[in-house]
C-alpha cells in the first residue's frame, strides 16, 4: 500500500483548512453587515487573519520540505519560524484594528439588528474552527510541524475567541445596552493582542535558536536510560530547530585507546538512541573526546587495565550536566 509523505499530507491538511477558512470569512462578514455588530466584527476580521497566515503556512510547508542544497545545508524549515512569527504580527495587528473601529464607535454607535442570526452564525463558525484546530495540531504533532501546530492552535483561540462572543452577544440581547456591544469586542481585542504577542515570542525563540527544554530533556532522558560505561561522559550537549528537523549535537567522552572505528561505533549506539525516540528527524553531530587522568575518577569501566587514578563515584546525569561545555569529573580531583 502506498504511503503519503508527511510533508505532502500536512500540505493537502493546511491547502483544506484555508478553503474552510475562506467560506467561514464569508459567513463572518455577511453576519457582521446583517447585524452591524462591532463583536462580530471581531470575529470576523480575525478571519482575515485564518486566512492571510494560511495562505502563508502553505508556501511556508512547501518550502520547509525542500531537501538540503549548498545554499541552505540545514534545510529550509526555519521559514516555519517565520510563518508562525508572521501569523503572531497579523493577529496582534487584527486585535489593535478591532479595539480601534469598537473605541471610535462609542461616539459613533450603529442600531444593531437581527443578533440572533449572527449568533447561529458564530455558533457554527466556532465549532468548525474548534475542530479543524485540534485536527491540525494533531497532525502538527505527528509530523513535528510547528506551521500546522501553530495554526491549528490559531484556530482554536477563534473558536474559543467567537464562544465567548456568543456570551457577549446573548448578554446584549437580554440587557438591550448596546454599548455592550464595543465593551465587549474590545476585550476580545485585548485577548487576541494577547495571544498574537505569545505566538511572535515563540517564532523568535526559535529563530534564535532558544533552548526547546522539552525537547532536551527527553533526549536526555533517553541517553541516561540506557547509559552505558565506555560513555564516560557526554557534555556540550545542545539542540536546535529547523522545521521538523532536529540538529543536535554534543561531545562525548570515550577510552583513549579505543580505536577510531570502535569509538566511530560507539558514537552511533547513541545517535541510533535518541532515533528511536524521535525517528530519523534528527541530524546529529556528535564529537568524541578522549579520556584524561581527570576522567578516572568517574570512569566506571571496571576492567580498566590503564587506570591512573581511582574510581571515587558515578556522576548521576541530568540536562544541566549534560549541557555544560566541559568533563565531568573534574571537581574530583
Amino acid at each position: 500500500m502506498a504511503t503519503t509523505h508527511p510533508d505532502k499530507n500536512g500540505f493537502r491538511i493546511q491547502l483544506f483548512a484555508v478553503v474552510v477558512g475562506v467560506v467561514l470569512l464569508i459567513a463572518k462578514f455577511a453576519a457582521f453587515f446583517y447585524t452591524h455588530s462591532n463583536t462580530i466584527f471581531t470575529d470576523a476580521l480575525e478571519s482575515i487573519v485564518n486566512v492571510l497566515t494560511g495562505c502563508f503556512a502553505l508556501y511556508s510547508l512547501h518550502l520547509s520540505s525542500k531537501p538540503k542544497d549548498f545554499d541552505h545545508p540545514y534545510g529550509h524549515g526555519k521559514v516555519e519560524f517565520i510563518s508562525a512569527g508572521l501569523e503572531g504580527i497579523l493577529i496582534v495587528l487584527a486585535g489593535a484594528g478591532i479595539i480601534v473601529k469598537s473605541s471610535i464607535a462609542f461616539f459613533n454607535p450603529s442600531e444593531l439588528e437581527h443578533l440572533d442570526i449572527g449568533i447561529v452564525i458564530i455558533i457554527v463558525s466556532g465549532f468548525v474552527n474548534f475542530g479543524m484546530g485540534m485536527w491540525l495540531v494533531r497532525v502538527g504533532k505527528s509530523n513535528n510541524s510547528m506551521t500546522l501546530k501553530a495554526d491549528g492552535q490559531h484556530l482554536k483561540s477563534d473558536a474559543y475567541t467567537s464562544f465567548g462572543i456568543i456570551v457577549g452577544l446573548v448578554l446584549i440581547i437580554l440587557t438591550k445596552q448596546n454599548l455592550l456591544d464595543n465593551i465587549v469586542a474590545i476585550i476580545f481585542g485585548l485577548l487576541i493582542i494577547y495571544m498574537g504577542v505569545k505566538l511572535a515570542r515563540k517564532s523568535i525563540a526559535g529563530i534564535m535558536d532558544e533552548a526547546d527544554e522539552a525537547i532536551i530533556q527527553s533526549i536526555v532522558d533517553n541517553i541516561i536510560a540506557q547509559r552505558k560505561p565506555e560513555w564516560i561522559d557526554v557534555h556540550n550537549l545542545r539542540v536546535i530547530q529547523f522545521g521538523n528537523k532536529l540538529h543536535v549535537d554534543c561531545h562525548v567522552t570515550l577510552p583513549w585507546y579505543f580505536t577510531l572505528e570502535a569509538a566511530h561505533n560507539e558514537i552511533e549506539k547513541i545517535a541510533a538512541i535518541i532515533n528511536q525516540q524521535h525517528g530519523q528527524r534528527v541530524e546529529f553531530f556528535i564529537h568524541g573526546d578522549s579520556c584524561v587522568p581527570q576522567s578516572c575518577p568517574i570512569c566506571m569501566i571496571e576492567d580498566c587495565k590503564v587506570r591512573q587514578r581511582p574510581f571515587k563515584r558515578k556522576i548521576e546525569w541530568n540536562a544541566e550536566i549534560l549541557r555544560h561545555n566541559k568533563k565531568h569529573g573534574s571537581e574530583l580531583t
